[in-house]
């Protein structure tokens, strides 16, 4: 089975920072990580940092300055590092990624579990 898990949320205070991680694993022909994701209870999930294939970063207005996200696809790994957090970023952050499990597989799109990030004021 194919997995990605996002770690490294937690409970910050305003100001503070938090790098989020996602892993992927199992049988895994190639993968092409999207980007991440946030949703809120009753809200649908944003994208909060995409980056295109070949490797430019796009973010959502508002942590643009503060949000950094980058990636390794040859490592299964990728990345976002938020600064100056906000209570308006609290959220679950999800993990999106393009994979191909075998070389007969055309690939589809994958999602973590997500990992809570709550920031306090």
């Amino acid at each position: 089975q194919v997995q990605l898990v996002e770690s490294g949320g937690g409970l910050v205070q305003a100001g503070e920072s938090l790098r989020l991680s996602c892993a992927a694993s199992g049988s895994i022909f190639s993968i092409n990580f999207l980007g991440w994701y946030r949703q809120t209870s009753g809200k649908q999930r944003e994208l909060v940092a995409g980056i295109t294939s070949g490797g430019k970063p796009n973010y959502v207005n508002s942590v643009k300055g503060r949000f950094t996200i980058s990636r390794d696809n040859a490592e299964n790994t990728m990345y976002l590092q938020m600064t100056s957090l906000a209570p308006e970023d609290t959220a679950v952050y999800y993990c999106n990624a393009y994979i191909r499990r075998s070389i007969r597989d055309p690939g589809s799109q994958f999602w973590g579990q997500g990992t809570q990030v709550t920031v306090s004021a």
